[in-house]
């Protein structure tokens, strides 16, 4: 009886010992966690800033009636206002959009990381050749157009990742929205930089949101 009891006892010992090294992981696992929380709870990261610089058009032509043609390069200012957190920016497009209708197609920029309080600058070019727009927005944007002043947002949407230390996060969404005015005739505040192009300097915060 004594022999049966002393193998029972020998077949519940490595099981013991099994549950003790999955609660000991499982522990340290949860201590990391919370160290991972409490750093990013007291560091809380702040939103890049975004700005658009200029916009120099080369083509912006709405006479065909529910058509746009356009081409244009943008200059954008991103800013980490962050001390101690990196920023990887692993997506972004940039377009236009008037009244909230897409009119030029997107442009990606490069991937990206951006370190602490690190400025980054882009210009990419942006167009659209024969883009449809509804009816009601086409009879607007030719008035506009015509009176000399036309308002356009530049969009920006992508994801990024917070790095606080080694740890890097999951990826987030992030919007930003810079307003631009592009003006035409004689009450436009451009400057020719080419036989056919025009360049606005701006100093346009954009909104960004995540």
């Amino acid at each position: 009886m004594s022999g049966s009891k002393d193998c029972g006892g020998h077949h519940k010992s490595p099981r013991k010992k099994f549950r003790r090294v999955i609660t000991c992981i499982l522990i340290f696992l949860l201590i990391i966690l919370i160290t991972i929380l409490l750093i990013w709870a007291i560091l809380h990261p702040s939103k890049p800033n975004f700005t658009l610089l200029d916009t120099t058009v080369y083509a912006f032509n709405a006479t065909t009636v529910n058509f746009l043609t356009s081409n244009f390069q943008i200059t954008v200012r991103s800013q980490n206002p962050n001390d101690d957190i990196g920023i990887y920016y692993d997506r972004l497009d940039v377009y236009a959009t008037y009244r909230d209708q897409e009119i030029t197609l997107r442009t990606r920029f490069p991937p990206t990381y951006q370190g602490h309080n690190e400025v980054n600058i882009w210009s990419p070019i942006i167009y659209g050749t024969m883009v449809p727009i509804s009816p009601e927005y086409s009879v607007a944007l030719g008035a506009e157009q015509m009176a000399g002043s036309v308002f356009l947002v530049i969009k920006i949407d992508g994801r990024l990742r917070w790095k606080v230390g080694t740890f890097i996060t999951g990826r987030y969404h992030i919007h930003a929205r810079c307003p631009a005015y592009i003006t035409f005739g004689e009450l436009s505040d451009g400057v020719l930089v080419g036989e056919n192009a025009v360049k606005f300097q701006f100093y346009s915060r954009c909104s960004v949101s995540l």
